[in-house]
């Protein structure tokens, strides 16, 4: 048996609602991911919803990820007299807009580099969020792709050894969470673009992926992402230990994502959450 949510009017526009057995998964998932973080020594952290456009540019996301960029700008208040919102296609005209010079980040670790811009960073920091996302997808589906989203990160600042070892402890953590919920995973490598295409980085990427995906059957649910220096360096991020810039990584964690593969694989919300009850039972190797 499938479970599926309740159908809602915004399902169609990968804005689907979750009823009270799925808000207490999500919520038990994403304790037992900030959980994780907050053992390894993650300062659990806060952040806003949107980001400015310009801090994003400067990331160069809007060049790398266009085809996934969302933005919000307030209305022009001054040309609503003649631009009013149009009931025909659900949308207000652009010139009944401002300048949208707020976007809507596609992934929580952004505003964590964008929040220590300028601050040095110790050898070994960890923080950890949970935000909003909003990936412009060319179909939506349930829960397994939508056009807002919840993603729980751990995300590693510090030197080049820290950033991989973060990594390495939250592959194997993740793979054991797996094992005990039933879930059979693969891990694969996949690709994101964070270097621009043509330079001696994005090379060094091709040969050396800087992205793996755990995914259940096609569905990918986390993530483990080495960044190298490239938001240390765009961010003005320095290591206290050298002066030069910060290395990063990040585990990533689709939280609706764990919700469709727990209950396709347990065939109710009442199963996945006794098995995700179960696997956080069984001991601190997890």
């Amino acid at each position: 048996m499938t479970v599926t949510t309740t159908a809602t009017p915004g399902t169609s526009q990968g804005l689907p609602s979750l009823g009270p057995e799925g808000t207490a998964l999500l919520r038990l998932l994403d304790d037992t991911f900030e959980g994780w973080g907050v053992r390894a020594g993650a300062r659990p952290m806060t952040m806003p919803p949107l980001l400015p456009a310009a801090d994003l540019a400067r990331l160069d996301y809007y060049d790398n990820f266009p085809h996934q960029a969302v933005v919000a700008a307030p209305l022009d208040l001054a040309a609503r007299a003649t631009s009013e919102f149009c009931t025909d296609t659900g949308c207000f005209p652009c010139d009944a807009l401002q300048p949208a010079a707020l976007g809507l980040p596609s992934a929580s670790c952004y505003a964590v580099y964008i929040d220590h811009r300028g601050r040095v960073a110790a050898d070994d920091e960890l923080v950890t969020v949970v935000g909003w996302c909003f990936r412009k997808e060319e179909h939506y589906e349930g829960l397994r792709r939508q056009l807002g989203f919840r993603m729980r990160e751990i995300v590693a600042i510090g030197t080049r050894e820290h950033a991989e070892a973060h990594l390495a402890s939250f592959t194997e953590r993740i793979t054991s969470f797996a094992e005990a919920l039933d879930l059979p995973l693969r891990k694969e490598p996949a690709c994101d673009p964070f270097f621009d295409k043509g330079s001696s980085k994005a090379v060094l990427q091709r040969l050396t992926p800087v992205k793996h995906e755990f995914l259940y059957e096609d569905l990918a649910i986390a993530s483990v992402n080495t960044h190298r220096n490239f938001f240390g360096d765009r961010c003005d991020i320095p290591l206290a230990s050298s002066g030069g810039p910060a290395f990063t990584s990040c585990v990533a964690f689709g939280l609706e994502r764990w919700l469709s593969a727990l209950t396709r694989r347990h065939g109710s919300w009442e199963a996945a959450t006794a098995a995700v009850l179960r696997a956080n039972a069984a001991g601190p190797a997890i």
